[in-house]
């Protein structure tokens, strides 16, 4: 007796395809970095020709705005589970400065350990936008100062735009400490170096 004949493949559906591409373009930025982003390689990790991938994003750098975002959404989903953690009803000071102290740890936890991931969340090119992204890290950032001014911490006065040199230090961190020439620094050494970061911002907002 035969074999039954194989079922033929079925065309993959068209979001399949795209987010497959955009996954794989994610994996490439995790293990490469922004630069990893190519889409000859995202379409080879997927299992289509080449010129699929043209069916749905125009060139490298849509590709690479859509990867952006997906990587800026990765570290805000880190930065929310950090506050998740702490306990203490909004507005209360004790816990409104260990929510800011929780999403400074989250961001350099995340810059140390997916390097490629959170130089790919500040990559997107020129021209483009984050397509769809959640709530960013500067939104949550702004939230937690917001707070402090509620729990009497912060000055109303000194409120306006200063989660920008707040984040400038965070981010000034997370770079020499992930991707620069403290990355190689030892753990309880990076431990200290960012608990002084995070006292040196609250001693500043107080």
């Amino acid at each position: 007796m035969s074999e039954p004949a194989a079922a033929p493949r079925g065309r993959r559906p068209r979001g399949d395809v795209r987010a497959g591409l955009v996954a794989a373009g994610v994996e490439l930025a995790r293990t490469g970095g922004p630069d990893a982003v190519v889409l000859r390689e995202a379409t080879r990790v997927v299992g289509v020709v080449p010129n699929a991938a043209y069916r749905h994003f125009a060139d490298r750098d849509e590709l690479l705005a859509e990867v952006c975002t997906a990587a800026m959404n990765e570290l805000a989903e880190r930065m929310l589970a950090g506050i998740g953690h702490v306990r203490g009803k909004r507005g209360n000071p004790g816990a409104a400065q260990r929510r800011l102290a929780a999403i400074g740890a989250a961001y350099l936890e995340f810059a140390r350990q997916e390097p490629g991931l959170f130089a790919a969340a500040y990559a997107v090119p020129q021209q483009h936008a984050y397509a769809g992204a959640n709530r960013t890290p500067l939104a949550l950032l702004q939230d937690a100062l917001d707070e402090l001014v509620e729990a009497g911490i912060l000055d109303p006065a000194r409120r306006e735009g200063i989660e920008y040199p707040v984040w400038s230090i965070v981010h000034g961190t997370a770079v020499l400490t992930g991707q620069g020439p403290l990355r190689d620094t030892p753990a309880a050494e990076l431990r200290k170096i960012e608990a002084l970061t995070m006292t040196f911002i609250g001693n500043g907002l107080s």
